[in-house]
């Protein structure tokens, strides 16, 4: 589980992006996130929805031990990220879009590279290796180096070296972000799957789409802030406009009025 309790992020802005804020940020700080609480249990999908710049990369990278909170907590399974990095990390994979891949290794070599990091036994590697490169469609590329690799293919090979090592919790920052229809289909079984496995899932978006396809619980995030925490059929019974992108606009023009 996943548990975050009144985490603020705040950072410093530079001289020239004071200027670029205007005079709303001239003591030099800005909140990228402002006093959030979730929680996110095995075997769901919680899915954290909002438009870019929203806060959700800020959230996510700071519960994968990437960045400290200002102040709050975070544990995954009870172990504090900041105070019990380490073995925070030992729970987690993390895909983000950020993460560059080594361009001069083959996509088995590099997802059998982090399956070695995270002490695998070649059995289990094997099998998990299989199931996902299969389910992927991955075996064609398997043995190009990622230096010719497409963007959905070094994607796919990016969501696996993300759950190689069968974590517990899950955390997938805009995992189709930039991939055409017919490759982000496989991501979304997966991501299902590991559902079915009962582990702790999180995922961004701003396609709304995904939201239905996936989500268990949602919480929106705009402007650092969260307008709706529950589970996704409680936001269904409480929408007043007629779709789920209208309901999205009016939380968001809602919280800027």
């Amino acid at each position: 589980m996943i548990d975050v309790k009144e985490v603020w992020k705040t950072f410093r802005l530079t001289r020239e992006q004071k200027k670029e804020k205007g005079k709303k940020h001239q003591d030099g700080k800005v909140d990228a996130v402002a006093g959030i609480s979730f929680k996110c249990r095995p075997g769901r999908i919680f899915t954290l929805l909002g438009p870019n710049g929203a806060g959700k990369t800020t959230t996510l990278r700071m519960i994968a031990t990437l960045l400290k909170p200002t102040s709050g907590s975070i544990s995954i399974d009870g172990v504090d990220v900041v105070k019990q990095s380490q073995e925070a990390r030992k729970k987690l994979g993390f895909l983000t879009g950020s993460t560059k891949l080594y361009d001069r290794l083959t996509a088995s070599e590099l997802v059998k590279y982090y399956a070695d990091l995270h002490g695998m036994g070649s059995a289990k590697f094997e099998e998990r290796r299989e199931a996902f490169f299969s389910l992927l469609d991955m075996h064609e590329f398997a043995n190009w180096r990622i230096g010719k690799l497409s963007t959905g293919m070094k994607q796919k090979v990016s969501i696996v070296r993300t759950i190689i090592h069968d974590p517990e919790v899950v955390v997938f920052d805009e995992p189709t972000v930039g991939l055409d229809v017919i490759t982000s289909k496989p991501i979304i079984e997966l991501i299902r799957r590991c559902r079915e496995e009962g582990k702790t899932v999180i995922f961004s978006t701003h396609i709304m789409g995904e939201v239905s396809l996936l989500s268990d619980d949602l919480a929106v995030i705009h402007k650092g802030k969260l307008r709706f925490n529950d589970t996704y059929e409680a936001f269904k019974k409480q929408m007043q406009d007629g779709s789920l992108e209208e309901e999205f606009i009016r939380l968001v023009q809602e919280e800027a009025s």
